[in-house]
C-alpha cells in the first residue's frame, strides 16, 4: 500500500518487470516490441479517495492495506499531485474543529487538474441541511481566500449539494495543442494526467494518414475522440453515462471541433443498431450508413469486450484498443488475431508501484482477409 513514502528508487525495476510480463503475455500473438511510456515517479495521480477517521479530538485521512486490512493514517500522499496534498491538509484544518462539517463525515474524494483546479466531495452518514450548506460556504470562502480554485460538494444518501457546480475544466498539452476537457465529479476521468497525454499522443501518431471515419465505443468525456478527430474525416462516438455525454458535448464546443458526433448508447446497444436488430429513437437524425468507418477505437472496462462486440469490431480494417486489463485483452486477442495482426504495442505505466498495466494495441486486418 502506497502511503506517506514511495519506493521511488525501485521505479525503473518495477517498470521493467511490467514490460517483461507484458511481453510474456503477448508471445502467442506475435506482437512487436512494446513502446514504453513512463509515469512520473511521484505526485502523478489526479484523483484520490480517503476514508476519514475520528479519534477523540483528532481527525485524519486513512486507507486500508488491501492484504492485511490494516488501517493506515495518511498525512502525506506522494502518489497524488501536490495540489491534492495541499488540499488534504487544508480540509482537515477546516473541518476538524467545526462540529457541523465534521459530524458523521466518513470519506473525502479529491479530483484535480494540471491547471490547479480541484473538486472536494465530503461524504456523510447523515442528512445534509441548510446549516451544513452555510458552514460549507464559509469553508469554501476561506479556502478560496487561501488561494485554492475549489468546488466543494456534499454527498449523503440520495443527496448531493453543490455550492457552485460539479465540474472543473482541464487543459492538457497534446501534440502541440491545448485541449480542454470538462471533468465531472463522480464520473470517470483518467487518473494519471502525464500518462493520459502519452496515450493521446501515441494514438494520434499511429493513426496519422488514416482514411475514412472513426468509430469509438466507450468515449467518456471525449478524451480520445477529440484528440483523434484531426486524423479522420468524421468521428462517431458512443457513451452511456449522461454526465459524460454532457461533458463531451461541452468539450467538442470548447475545442472548436466540428467533426465529432456523440451518441448516448452502450456498446451492446450500438452493436444491435449496427446489426439492424433494434431501432433506437436516440439515433433519429443520424445516418449510420453515411459513415465510412475504416478504424474502430475501443477503451473498454476491465471486463474487456463482450463476445458480440468482439464480432462487430472484427468487421473493421483497423482496431485501436486501449486496455486497463491485459488479461481480458488477451482473451479478446484470441479471437481478434484470427482476422487481424498486431502492428503496434505500447505499455503505459498508469499505476506505478502496482501490478496494474495499461496498454495500447493497433490491429490491422490480415491482407488475405481484406475486403476489396
Amino acid at each position: 500500500m502506497m502511503q506517506n513514502v514511495l519506493p521511488t528508487e525501485n521505479y525503473e525495476n518495477q517498470l521493467m518487470e511490467k514490460v517483461h510480463r507484458l511481453k510474456e503475455m503477448m508471445l502467442p500473438f506475435s506482437t512487436p516490441e512494446p513502446e514504453v511510456f513512463r509515469s512520473p515517479a511521484s505526485h502523478y495521480r489526479m484523483r484520490a479517495e480517503f476514508r476519514i477517521w475520528h479519534e477523540e479530538d483528532d481527525l485524519y485521512h486513512i486507507m486500508f492495506d488491501p492484504q492485511t486490512k490494516q488501517r493506515i493514517r495518511i498525512d502525506q500522499f506522494p502518489v497524488a499531485n501536490q495540489l491534492i496534498n495541499q488540499m488534504m491538509q487544508a480540509i482537515i484544518a477546516g473541518v476538524k474543529d467545526n462540529p457541523v462539517l465534521r459530524h458523521k463525515l466518513f470519506q473525502v474524494d479529491y479530483l484535480s487538474t494540471r491547471s490547479n483546479k480541484i473538486i472536494v466531495s465530503l461524504l456523510y452518514h447523515k442528512r445534509l441541511d441548510e446549516e451544513w450548506r452555510e458552514h460549507a460556504i464559509a469553508l469554501r470562502t476561506q479556502l478560496i481566500a487561501a488561494g485554492f480554485d475549489l468546488q466543494l460538494i456534499g454527498r449523503a444518501a440520495k443527496t448531493k449539494i453543490m455550492l457552485d457546480h460539479d465540474y472543473i475544466d482541464e487543459a492538457l498539452p497534446v501534440a502541440g495543442k491545448s485541449m480542454i476537457y470538462r471533468q465531472v465529479e463522480n464520473s470517470f476521468t483518467q487518473p494519471n494526467a502525464s500518462i493520459n497525454i502519452h496515450m493521446l499522443e501515441w494514438a494520434i501518431d499511429i493513426t496519422k494518414g488514416s482514411k475514412g471515419d472513426l468509430l469509438e465505443l466507450y468515449c467518456g468525456n471525449g478524451n480520445f475522440s477529440l484528440a483523434l478527430a484531426q486524423n479522420f474525416e468524421r468521428v462517431l462516438a458512443t457513451e452511456i453515462a449522461k454526465p459524460s455525454v454532457a461533458a463531451a458535448q461541452f468539450n467538442i464546443a470548447a475545442n472548436q471541433i466540428d467533426n465529432v458526433q456523440i451518441i448516448r448508447m452502450s456498446a451492446e446497444e450500438f452493436t444491435q443498431a449496427m446489426n439492424g436488430e433494434r431501432v433506437f429513437n436516440r439515433l433519429q437524425g443520424i445516418d449510420l450508413s453515411s459513415y465510412q468507418c475504416e478504424t474502430i477505437f475501443v477503451d473498454p472496462p476491465r471486463s474487456g469486450l463482450d463476445e458480440e462486440t468482439v464480432k462487430m469490431v472484427q468487421a473493421y480494417p483497423r482496431i485501436l484498443y486501449i486496455s486497463c486489463n491485459p488479461e481480458t485483452l488477451c482473451q479478446n486477442l484470441e479471437t481478434l488475431t484470427q482476422t487481424h495482426k498486431v502492428s503496434k504495442l505500447a505499455l503505459f505505466d498508469q499505476f506505478p508501484y502496482t501490478h496494474h498495466m495499461e496498454c495500447g494495441i493497433l490491429l490491422e486486418k490480415r491482407a488475405s482477409l481484406s475486403v476489396n
